[in-house]
């Protein structure tokens, strides 16, 4: 990908979602990351994406955080035109305030742009999970989740039910601390939290970008008091028992997601 230039990193979006496909709300959003060698995540990726890299390492995260509003946005009759004609037929979209889980990891596409690439995304409902899965490829897991809150501390717990591996468990209890100052937001905080869009594969191969746009993460400090985790390693990466080596609360943002366009 020499030939290309990739994308600035940002802290706010590179480019507006002015019809949206989908609107929702993420809420009560924390970020953990760990650090790995490139080769172990570009191993997990489809042809046509490289790992991001910082530091010379790819990052791989274990996002927990609750969905609330989803639905399709004013651009959403487009759905029948982008995504594939068994799922766009019926597109049952998951409904109400729900947790969600997601392991990911950082990417560049074909086209020069930084996004996200999901490994898992664990969610409550049963039915989006399957038609996810078999109509769009999104690895989409069906998972009893809660999200608990007392004061400054959350407690995040996941017990996935399906698929394989049913029983792989993730329980994280975080402090939220102080808001991050512009000033003190590091690099590291941008490259791993400002991503504006999305990378998928389909069925036959070819690569999708959907655009994300949000206004800035409310970044906050948080310490982790107790993590046990199986999710990381059900999504493929040796983590090796490490405590992950960046920890930030996101809290809640309004998110347009923009309808995906082939790039590769």
């Amino acid at each position: 990908m020499e030939h290309l230039v990739t994308e600035p990193i940002s802290a706010t979006p590179t480019a507006r979602v002015e019809a949206p496909l989908l609107t929702m709300r993420w809420e009560a959003l924390t970020y953990l990351h760990w650090d790995l060698d490139p080769a172990a995540v570009a191993a997990q990726l489809p042809a046509g994406l490289e790992p991001d890299v910082h530091g010379g390492r790819a990052w791989v995260g274990l996002i927990p955080f609750r969905m609330a509003g989803i639905g399709l946005g004013p651009g959403g009759p487009a759905v029948r035109r982008v995504l594939p004609r068994g799922l766009a037929r019926g597109l049952p979209l998951p409904q109400g305030t729900f947790p969600e889980t997601n392991v990911r990891t950082y990417v560049v596409g074909p086209d020069g742009g930084r996004g996200v690439y999901f490994d898992s995304l664990d969610i409550t409902r049963l039915a989006p999970t399957a038609v996810a899965r078999l109509g769009y490829r999104l690895p989409y897991c069906w998972s009893s989740m809660r999200i608990g809150r007392r004061g400054d501390r959350l407690a995040y717990r996941a017990v996935r039910r399906w698929p394989a591996p049913a029983g792989a468990t993730s329980h994280a209890i975080v402090d939220v601390g102080a808001p991050v100052a512009d000033a003190d937001r590091t690099p590291l905080d941008d490259f791993l939290s400002a991503r504006w869009s999305l990378y998928v594969a389909t069925p036959r191969g070819h690569l999708l970008r959907a655009l994300v746009d949000h206004g800035p993460w409310p970044l906050r400090a948080a310490s982790l008091r107790h993590l046990d985790d199986e999710l990381v390693a059900a999504a493929g990466y040796d983590v090796g028992g490490r405590p992950p080596a960046h920890v930030r609360y996101g809290g809640d943002v309004e998110v347009a997601v923009g309808p995906p366009r082939r790039v590769g």
